[in-house]
């Protein structure tokens, strides 16, 4: 004898496909929003646009405190200070003229959240200190497995996000004339300004 779809049956099956369908929306929504969470900046620079997009789910320190940085108008008219191709090329702390800009408390270190040092990453700058990033940050222009937690002293440096637009910018930045300066090495010899650091609209 064949089974019988009785009504029961059938409310058991239409309860188990609803509860189904609901994890599946819930998944999705999740998804969609852990998405539309990623905040991206855009860094107008004299050499041109790079826009980044930042991972506040794996950085949420890192990312509030760059993003502080950015409300507060700190990277406006900073310069990239520090240019090594085939590294990375650094700034967010100084001014075209190489004085140091104030900055608020050091954020602790997240450099273990699963995220590398790869080509066109950002990350934190900080001194031999773990716990001493404040507004620096660095952009990688290759895959620098050497500053991946625990290299290169233990700790590692910690990655927030990734260049989404700009690469080419990016590559424009890292090959320019470097040379010693106002008590510095690597310092380009023309600036690299950031003319403005602005969150992006969704």
């Amino acid at each position: 004898m064949e089974p019988r779809l009785t009504t029961h049956t059938l409310s058991r099956f239409s309860r188990r496909s609803a509860l189904v369908l609901a994890a599946a929306l819930t998944f999705a929504a999740t998804g969609y929003a852990q998405t539309a969470a990623a905040p991206r900046v855009k860094l107008a620079t004299s050499a041109g646009d790079i826009v980044v997009e930042l991972d506040a789910a794996k950085a949420p320190k890192s990312v509030e405190n760059f993003l502080q940085y950015v409300k507060d108008k700190h990277y406006d008219g900073t310069v990239f200070h520090r240019v090594i191709d085939g590294f990375m090329i650094q700034g967010g702390g100084f001014t075209a003229d190489l004085q140091q800009k104030p900055t608020r408390a050091p954020i602790p270190l997240e450099a273990s959240n699963g995220l590398k040092n790869d080509k066109y990453t950002i990350a934190m700058a900080r001194t031999g200190n773990p716990n001493s990033a404040t507004s620096q940050f660095f952009i990688n222009v290759k895959n620098n497995d050497s500053l991946n937690a625990p290299n290169p002293d233990g700790y590692g440096y910690t990655v927030f996000g990734k260049v989404v637009a700009g690469t080419d910018v990016v590559d424009k930045i890292r090959a320019v004339a470097t040379g010693n300066k106002g008590g510095m090495q690597n310092v380009p010899l023309e600036a690299v300004t950031i003319k403005s650091a602005t969150l992006l609209a969704k």
